[in-house]
């Protein structure tokens, strides 16, 4: 899938060690929402992938940087599990343009950021442009904003926009509601030191557009971000991240919602600040 695919998903090409996320969902009888028959591709697929590749133009480079000790609790009698057991601690006490801010300068703390940060990079709000801006300015190192926000802006232009539905501001048409929501499901830190840090992060998602006569009905997806993150200016930033599908479970016998059910819950249902 390149840049110029549109919303319609692609093949098994990938980007720099990134591969598309799809959905991979049982046949179901009868239609969903306006008739769509929900496809092997979601459109959470498009903007994580076309975000990644933007983000790997930049700054891939710093992918592999980061030293110091590993994750692994060597010398300890912790299980293995340890690398994503809960650490009870509170991960942030402020926020900045509604993003948590402010994280500790430690593992934990760069753990908990990027938890936070996949939440932010694959919701609604980064494909509106008078919120793109601080939300850059929020999740990346300052030296990277600049760039990025000039790729961000291009690639989620207008006709970008339009194939998933949404107008020029990012808003879907009336009666409508565009979801994107990603939940993280643990965090795993491969390596560490003062200043860098590289962390995994397992999510899930719920992604599509309400209402309907929609043709991209609300699905769910499995998928991991890997996250350069970096020690700027009191806080734990992102450098680069990647993107790649899973691990994700067998899927369940749930009864599919209906359009406006899953708009409901969208509204009455607010979000989490994630700690490590």
């Amino acid at each position: 899938m390149n840049l110029d695919d549109g919303a319609s998903g692609g093949g098994d090409e990938q980007y720099g060690g990134v591969g598309q996320t799809r959905t991979r969902l049982p046949e179901r009888g009868g239609d969903v929402y306006g008739g769509a028959r929900r496809g092997r591709s979601s459109s959470r697929s498009l903007v994580t992938v076309v975000g990644v590749v933007v983000l790997l133009i930049a700054a891939i480079a710093f992918a592999n940087r980061g030293g110091g000790d590993s994750s692994s609790d060597s010398g300890d009698n912790k299980p293995n599990t340890s690398a994503t057991a809960a650490s009870g601690s509170r991960p942030v006490k402020s926020k900045s343009a509604g993003i948590p801010s402010g994280f500790a300068h430690d593992q934990q703390g760069a753990a908990s950021a990027a938890a936070n940060y996949a939440v932010v990079l694959v919701s609604a709000d980064i494909l509106k442009p008078a919120q793109r801006g601080e939300i850059l300015q929020q999740v990346f190192v300052p030296n990277q904003v600049p760039t990025l926000a000039d790729k961000f802006n291009k690639t989620y232009n207008k006709d970008f926009l339009n194939n998933i539905g949404l107008d020029e501001s990012g808003n879907p048409t009336a009666g409508h509601t565009y979801v994107s929501r990603t939940m993280p499901v643990g965090t795993k830190t491969t390596k560490y030191s003062d200043t860098t840090a590289t962390v995994e992060v397992w999510c899930t998602g719920v992604f599509g557009t309400t209402g309907e006569e929609s043709t991209n009905p609300v699905s769910s997806d499995y998928f991991t971000m890997t996250f350069a993150m970096r020690w700027s200016s009191g806080d734990w930033k992102v450098a680069s991240f990647s993107q790649k599908e899973g691990p994700a479970p067998v899927n369940g016998d749930n009864k599919v919602s209906t359009s406006e059910e899953i708009s409901q819950a969208v509204e009455e249902f607010g979000g989490f600040t994630y700690a490590r």
